[in-house]
């Protein structure tokens, strides 16, 4: 997964120079060195705060401004605590967008549900789920 703001796949090979900037500049420090020493998005270690320091650092335009950064969006797997009637709302309450909500169902199951228009793929639902029932694509 690359960095908000990446162009097209081939044209990031092509333009990124692997120098680093981008990962250095990253506040969240989500952006790490990835296969072949090009950047990558590592939401384990938190969510991406747009806050556009990469875009900023990137000399070689491999990331070019465009709204909306990225067209990730969360989705909640079956293994999800919730849906299998533990009670858990790690994701909903890391959302601040507030783009998780929770449906209660008949069971005592309250089952999470994503809006993907509120959904900026951020990420800070990924690294706070004790399952790692929540996937960003």
């Amino acid at each position: 997964m690359r960095p908000p703001w990446a162009v097209e796949e081939g044209l990031f090979v092509d333009r990124c120079d692997r120098c680093g900037d981008c990962v250095d500049a990253c506040q969240a420090q989500i952006i790490v060195v990835g296969s072949g020493g090009f950047p990558e998005i590592d939401f384990s270690r938190g969510g991406c705060t747009f806050c556009e320091d990469c875009l900023r650092a990137c000399e070689p335009r491999a990331l070019e401004a465009k709204d909306p950064p990225w067209r990730l969006k969360a989705e909640i797997l079956t293994s999800c605590l919730s849906l299998n009637a533990v009670v858990c709302r790690s994701c909903g309450e890391a959302c601040d967008e507030e783009a998780i909500r929770f449906k209660l169902e008949t069971g005592g199951i309250a089952r999470p549900e994503v809006d993907a228009g509120q959904c900026t793929g951020c990420g800070e639902c990924y690294g706070v789920c004790p399952v790692k029932a929540v996937r960003v694509m």
